[in-house]
């Protein structure tokens, strides 16, 4: 496992080096010694959020001209509960939108702990989006068939093979205060997995059993935004963005560290730590 994890991370370290570009409401900051990023800082959360969902829309309306449909995955929690609103009032042909989910909660759709809830009433009710181009996680099954089902759901959408990964348009993802993302936690061993599309993991926190996409669909996306909030999460957010690729510690890392089509946006308080000239 150790090997395992060694060679995940040097293989995907190798080219991912150069300078860090912070944006501070459009404003370029210097720095130095840092992993090529795009950051965002916004006064408020709401701010970020609104920043967050313009860009989500601002994407897919810019496929949509080149494409019959677009995919947009989608995370749960508080903070998105400021973006869906915002992006389902967006111009965005929704009918021509396929969402699918980052991860879930094994509990059911109705369940207030359930992502799912949060999504069909902050994003999919109030932007219309037809039922048939939505694909969640059956958080009500069993963890293993869930992850099963919903993997099958996702090769048959992407035309793919095994092994193979879906490219999502558009991945909206957070960031937890110790690093981590989708349902995948420091230390967890599915995050050296680049083959599976998902499984179902126990995670410490709750509730713990969940169901994730893995780093393949992740790491694969054409673009990664990335919403994070609050000042419990600017220790984390300082070593994912200025540490060395380290997945398996800061799991965050995870098609962000390096790629030019990740972006993040922040408020004040998670970007509190960042190092401004």
């Amino acid at each position: 496992m150790h090997h395992t994890k060694a060679l995940l991370s040097g293989l995907m370290s190798f080219a991912l080096h150069s300078a860090l570009c912070l944006r501070n409401n459009g404003r370029r900051l210097a720095t130095d010694s840092m992993p090529e990023a795009n950051v965002h800082i916004y006064a408020s959360a709401g701010e970020a959020a609104r920043a967050c969902a313009q860009r989500a829309a601002e994407l897919l309306i810019k496929r949509l001209e080149d494409a019959d449909h677009a995919t947009l995955a989608v995370s749960g929690g508080s903070t998105p509960k400021m973006m869906f609103p915002v992006l389902a009032a967006s111009a965005v042909d929704w009918k021509r939108v396929h969402l699918f989910q980052v991860d879930e909660r094994r509990v059911p759709p109705e369940d207030a702990q359930s992502n799912y809830r949060l999504i069909h009433a902050q994003l999919i009710t109030p932007s219309g989006i037809p039922s048939e181009n939505v694909h969640r996680i059956r958080g009500e099954m069993w963890g293993d068939a869930a992850a099963e089902r919903y993997a099958e759901e996702i090769q048959r959408f992407f035309r793919i093979a095994p092994g193979a990964s879906p490219v999502f348009d558009v991945v909206h993802r957070g960031m937890g205060a110790e690093g981590h993302t989708a349902s995948l936690f420091p230390g967890e061993p599915l995050i050296g997995d680049v083959t599976r599309l998902v499984a179902a993991v126990t995670v410490p926190a709750a509730p713990p059993e969940r169901v994730t996409l893995l780093p393949g669909p992740l790491t694969a996306a054409r673009h990664t935004l990335m919403l994070v909030c609050g000042s419990d999460k600017a220790p984390a957010l300082q070593q994912v963005l200025t540490r060395k690729y380290e997945p398996f510690h800061m799991p965050a890392q995870l098609g962000t560290f390096g790629n030019p089509m990740a972006e993040w946006y922040t408020d004040s308080a998670a970007g509190a730590l960042i190092r401004k000239p």
